[in-house]
C-alpha cells in the first residue's frame, strides 16, 4: 500500500480486525488468540459480506460490456473453421496490452480508486479476453489436422501476450515519466476528475 492514500480508498484496503485482542500472542477475552509480535487477530467476517456493493456493480457491469464487445468482434470478424482464429488472437493480445496499461495508471499515475480497477480490469478487460474460445479454437484446428496452425496458436499467443503486456508496461511508465516532469516543471501535478475516485 502506498504512504499516500487515505480516506475510504485505505480504509477499504486494510484487514478488519477483532476488537480486544490482546497484544503479543494472548488470548483475547473471547478466547482468539492473537498473532505473534502484538498484532490483533484477523476478523473471520465472511468475504462476502466485506464487498463493498458499487464494486460489485462496477465489475458486473464491466463483465457486460467486455462480454459484448468480444461478441461483437466475433460477429463483425468471423473466423471461419480450420483457419487461424485472427480475431481471437487480436482480442487476447488486445486485452494483455489493455490490462498492463491498465495497471500502471491505477497503481502508479492516477490518485487511489476504487471503481476503475473492478470496471476495468475485472469486469471489462476480465470478459473481453477469453481463455475457453482460444482453447475451442485450438482444439478446432486439431481437429481439421492444422497441428502446425493449432501450436502457432498457442505458443504465438502466449508470445505476443508478453510482448503486449510489455508494451503497455512501457508505455505506462513512459507516461509516468512525461507526468513527473510536469509535475516538477510546473510545481504541482495534475487533478483528475470524479471517475477515479
Amino acid at each position: 500500500m502506498r504512504a499516500n492514500e487515505s480516506g475510504p480508498e485505505r480504509e477499504s484496503r486494510e484487514p478488519t480486525y477483532i476488537s480486544g485482542a490482546a497484544p503479543g500472542g494472548d488470548p483475547a477475552p473471547g478466547g482468539v488468540p492473537a498473532p505473534p509480535g502484538g498484532a490483533p487477530a484477523p476478523s473471520r467476517e465472511p468475504f462476502r459480506s466485506r464487498l463493498r456493493k458499487g464494486v460489485l456493480a462496477a465489475v458486473a457491469l464491466g463483465g457486460v460490456l467486455g462480454g459484448w464487445a468480444r461478441y461483437a468482434l466475433g460477429l463483425t470478424f468471423p473466423t471461419p473453421r480450420g483457419t487461424f482464429p485472427l480475431t481471437t488472437f487480436a482480442i487476447n493480445v488486445s486485452g494483455a496490452f489493455l490490462l498492463a496499461l491498465l495497471l500502471v495508471y491505477v497503481l502508479e499515475i492516477w490518485p487511489p480508486t476504487r471503481y476503475v480497477r473492478p470496471f476495468a480490469g475485472v469486469g471489462f478487460l476480465g470478459a473481453y479476453t477469453t481463455f475457453s474460445t482460444w482453447m475451442v479454437d485450438t482444439d478446432r484446428l486439431l481437429g481439421h489436422g492444422q497441428y502446425a496452425v493449432a501450436a502457432f496458436n498457442v505458443f504465438g499467443s502466449l508470445l505476443a501476450g508478453l510482448v503486449a503486456t510489455g508494451l503497455g508496461l512501457a508505455i505506462g511508465r513512459m507516461a509516468l515519466a512525461r507526468r513527473v516532469r510536469l509535475a516538477a516543471r510546473h510545481g504541482r501535478a495534475r487533478r483528475y476528475g470524479w471517475w477515479v475516485r
